[in-house]
């Protein structure tokens, strides 16, 4: 995924963020190279100088947290420096037009990023060499400067209006003396040219220019706005808008394809350039075998009481009994006598913050709490965009340790609202399903479009690019029903009914429509996940407390709700689950997110719960859940050729017998990394993991004080073995 992609003022370079770090390519076809070799913190944001020799971005480290910085374009320079003197929660910086000033915003943390250094956010600027921040505006994002150095433009919401209303501002460099030049409806970004003639704004997905008119009072923008000439230059999304240093032409991206417009011209289509690159998957060397196991294999072969699994890399190689399979004599052997192994749990509809502001974690607790209770596999159907391929492409790459993670990404949202996806032809459908697979997305999610035809385009546009579809049922049981008919992917959340008789069965039967029905949030009623707080004392729960920060687990955990059994409609809800199961269909698990990890395994005892055997649960959390994502060819069993995500128990647990003893994990293998999971350190490496922000002592040393670690210059990609 790349972010924040910005073309130099002369048009003869590309930047932007990918995997962790930023990344430079000469236009149109050169490689593109790290603009920096240090491997100590992440990198966000860039954004060239006017003159085009230097690159501004910010920094993160999880324990050092982040920090303004500027890169020479020119490797032979060896320039790169430190521009804030305090650790912080930095993006979005930009170069003043003479470039002696940045101008950034400062934010807060305390989700998934450590909360210190979080006050007195804002828009600041700051000298690029050698000074101190001044805080210009305690609200405020995307600063950017037209054609002076007087005014730094950004934008904010009306939040006194029903709609989004997104504004476009700007305050004099004393923070004075605000302006609000443009406004917007539905509009999502405002981009100001070089020489202020010019306005870009994206719209509805689509990118827009228009005049910039000085006046004494706010002008109304829009596709259909009237009184100023309005221009679409998209002819698909666009995203990270901007314009050419002359200020004729309009950059965008989509995916990893760069889209230019010359708007000095007469109307043409946009010149389209790939920027990407592609990087090998990450995989360990070696081999490894788990021997004299109990593995219960989710597929043809059953449960094999002593067996052995061989894997090379990342993938399983052999599967069999003891005695069959051959274990070559270098292979690390680990004996799991006296324990069951299983595939790693995959989660159909995890949901779960994958980056804050745009700040990518370098160690996510959301991720590793996952890991640790054995979930190797997410979908998320419903996440920021670019903050969860970015990770997801991170994880491929062995940048960060988290679970395999595919996403529908931003919802195909039927609702009124900025986001909103308009749908009134199988045309406008199309469109919305190219722009989701152009970023990485295979599903989409259908999210309360109002109407049946609409949602019927939705399909046809999906069979079209070889997509799916997982829909919102809204808690509407007709919705649920006319999806089932027309074929979507599956049903997420639970029909808002307690009961489903045959007519439903008679229906549903057959479609291979999956159902991932989320008891935790059940509908109708108690749901499960006041269940698992009132029946268990979570804050003491040792794993819970390792991964999962105080201030999120203790309040509900401390101080929770309870009820009688009978008063609990998950359980009820769950009877359906088994029905569809008993009548050969396809269920699968999904937390939801309620608490990561643990949550995945709430679902699977919920359905034992509903009447499902614990092997019937178990199959939901593995195999069904990797053949409703269509990814069975490579997950959700212990088979030869698939890939190497395995959970080993603790001696003793038998989770085919006890569904309990799903969440007693010893050890996960998760793309043939082994972990301890109570602690997710590597098997057998002396190295402890890092701790998380709340498990640290302090953040916040001054940065200014640092030198960086390994210089400076282009280096071209390394691809991962």
């Amino acid at each position: 995924m790349l972010r924040w992609v910005t073309v130099s003022p002369a048009g003869d370079r590309v930047v932007y963020q990918a995997l962790g770090h930023i990344y430079i390519k000469k236009l149109p076809e050169g490689i593109p190279k790290r603009l920096t070799n240090q491997e100590t913190h992440f990198e966000f944001c860039p954004s060239f100088s006017r003159d085009g020799k230097y690159v501004v971005y910010t920094t993160w480290n999880d324990q050092t947290l982040g920090s303004v910085r500027v890169a020479s374009v020119d490797p032979d320079q060896n320039e790169n420096w430190i521009v804030t003197a305090d650790p912080g929660h930095y993006t979005d910086p930009v170069f003043s037009p003479d470039g002696q000033l940045i101008v950034y915003r400062k934010q807060s943390g305390g989700g998934i990023t450590s909360p210190l250094w979080s006050r007195e956010s804002g828009l600041y600027s700051i000298p690029t060499r050698d000074g101190e921040g001044t805080r210009l505006s305690k609200s405020g994002v995307r600063p950017q400067f037209g054609e002076k150095g007087d005014r730094v433009f950004f934008l904010k919401r009306d939040s006194e209006k029903e709609a989004d209303n997104l504004q476009l501002c700007s305050i004099d460099l004393t923070g004075n003396e605000e302006r609000t030049h443009y406004s917007s409806v539905w509009a999502t970004d405002f981009r100001v040219s070089p020489d202020s003639n010019s306005i870009a704004f994206i719209e509805r997905f689509h990118v827009y220019v228009s005049p910039f008119v000085e006046s004494g009072r706010t002008i109304k923008v829009g596709p259909n706005a009237k009184g100023l000439p309005t221009r679409r230059v998209s002819s698909e999304a666009g995203d990270f808008i901007h314009f050419s240093g002359d200020s004729g032409k309009v950059h965008w991206s989509l995916g990893a394809d760069l889209f230019t417009s010359d708007i000095s011209g007469p109307e043409e289509d946009p010149v389209q350039v790939e920027i990407g690159f592609k990087a090998k998957h990450a995989k360990p060397g070696g081999s490894v075998a788990i021997v004299n196991a109990r593995i219960v294999t989710m597929a043809s072969a059953g449960v094999i009481e002593s067996g052995t699994v061989l894997i090379e890399g990342n993938r399983i190689v052999e599967v069999g009994n003891a005695k069959d399979v051959k274990v070559p004599e270098n292979a690390y052997r680990i004996d799991a006598k006296g324990q069951v192994v299983a595939p790693g749990f995959i989660d159909t509809h995890a949901h779960g913050s994958q980056a804050a502001n745009g700040i990518t974690p370098q160690q996510n607790w959301v991720d590793y709490a996952r890991l640790a209770f054995g979930v190797t596999t997410i979908h998320d159907p419903s996440n920021q965009t670019h903050s969860i391929f970015a990770a997801s492409e991170m994880a491929k790459a062995g940048v960060i340790a988290a679970p395999r993670t595919f996403s529908t990404g931003t919802i195909l949202y039927g609702a009124t609202g900025a986001s909103k996806a308009e749908i009134e032809s199988i045309e406008d459908a199309r469109f919305h399903l190219r722009r989701m697979k152009a970023v990485g997305a295979f599903t989409v999610k259908s999210y309360n479009q109002p109407r049946r035809d609409q949602r019927q385009q939705v399909l046809q546009a999906a069979r079209e690019l070889e997509m799916m579809v997982v829909p919102e049922g809204g808690s509407t049981f007709m919705h649920n029903m006319t999806m089932i008919v027309d074929g979507h992917t599956g049903i997420e959340h639970t029909l808002p009914v307690q009961t489903a008789y045959d007519d439903v069965m008679d229906l549903w039967r057959g479609t291979g429509v999956g159902y991932t029905p989320t008891l935790n949030v059940a509908y109708g009623g108690i749901s499960g996940e006041q269940y698992w707080y009132q029946i268990e004392d979570l804050w003491l729960h040792p794993r819970l407390q390792t991964f999962i920060p105080p201030h999120v687990l203790n309040p509900r955990a401390r101080r929770r709700q309870k009820s009688p059994d009978e008063d609990y409609n998950h359980m009820k809800v769950a009877e359906i689950a088994r029905q569809v199961v008993e009548q050969g269909g396809l269920v699968q698990a999904g937390g939801h997110g309620q608490l990561n990890g643990i949550c995945t395994h709430w679902e699977m005892w919920s359905f034992v719960q509903g009447g499902m055997t614990p092997m019937q649960a178990l199959m939901c959390g593995t195999i069904n859940g990797a053949k409703y994502l269509g990814l069975d060819g490579d997950l959700g069993s212990v088979e030869t050729g698939k890939l190497a995500d395995l959970v080993i128990f603790q001696k003793g647990a038998d989770p085919t017998a006890n569904i309990r003893d799903s969440e007693r994990v010893q050890y996960v293998v998760a793309n043939g990394e082994i972990y301890e999971a109570d602690r997710m350190n590597r098997f057998g490496s002396r190295e402890p993991r890092r701790p998380f922000y709340w498990q640290n002592d302090g953040a916040g040393i001054s940065l200014r004080s640092n030198v960086l670690e390994h210089g400076v210059g282009c280096s071209c990609l390394r691809s991962r073995q």
